[in-house]
């Protein structure tokens, strides 16, 4: 999709609305006042919302549409914005909580992509911090669940439909439109669907540990069957002896 796009970067903010994954990770950063990395931060509204809770947060993502509005958000200005792929993005800052949110991690097609960014990730996290983000579970027949879907935007005249283009074990590509009342735009994306274990391994390959596989945004423990997400919360490996 391309997010470079002033007019995408609104029917994204417009179809983005906060939701029980944006409040599991705010949950993640606690009470206490923490340092923060958001990869892939988009218009900024996890951001944003943590800053306003005391946290020191730096967003990043390669669209400067994206982060033109995010910048106009309350406590924006409380944000350091960072226009970067997250794959090259480097800091001398080290951070308490990384994240990767609204399944981002999928738009990474190659395995050499994600191993970038969980090479970025690694890199700017404290020795204690934590790392989170999320994957959509392949067992889902994502296709199914999408293809012909249309909504109803709440709040604004405006009606997203998504029509699947190509499908395999590991692929989905789709087009997305949004119907205005005086005109249509359309985009063009594609995912990866990566099991649990090739992630694992990715995430092992990267230097960091998976502590714990999630399969909602409850907390409840990963199935490979029924769960519709999963969510990986990893760490630093701990020195050698």
């Amino acid at each position: 999709m391309d997010y470079q796009d002033a007019k995408v970067a609104i029917m994204y903010d417009l179809a983005h609305h906060w939701d029980e994954a944006a409040d599991f990770y705010l949950s993640l950063a606690g009470r206490q006042s923490c340092s923060v990395l958001d990869l892939g931060c988009g218009t900024g509204t996890l951001c944003c919302a943590l800053a306003e809770r005391g946290h020191r947060v730096t967003g990043v993502d390669p669209s400067g549409a994206m982060l033109d509005i995010a910048r106009t958000k309350p406590w924006a200005e409380r944000v350091q914005w960072v226009e970067s792929p997250a794959q090259t993005y480097r800091s001398t800052r080290r951070f308490d909580l990384v994240l990767m949110t609204g399944h981002v991690f999928q738009v990474l097609l190659s395995d050499d992509d994600a191993l970038a960014v969980l090479d970025t990730m690694r890199r700017h996290l404290n020795p204690r911090g934590r790392i989170a983000f999320d994957a959509r579970n392949p067992h889902i027949d994502w296709g199914r669940v999408w293809n012909a879907r249309s909504r109803r935007l709440p709040g604004v005249e405006m009606i997203e439909t998504l029509k699947i283009t190509a499908a395999d074990t590991e692929f989905i590509s789709f087009e997305t439109s949004y119907h205005l009342p005086d005109t249509i735009l359309v985009t063009s994306s594609t995912l990866r669907f990566r099991s649990r274990e090739q992630v694992e391994h990715l995430i092992s390959r990267s230097g960091l540990v998976v502590d714990h596989v999630l399969g909602d945004w409850n907390c409840c423990p990963f199935d490979p069957i029924a769960s519709r997400e999963i969510i990986f919360l990893a760490g630093s490996a701990p020195p050698l002896p």
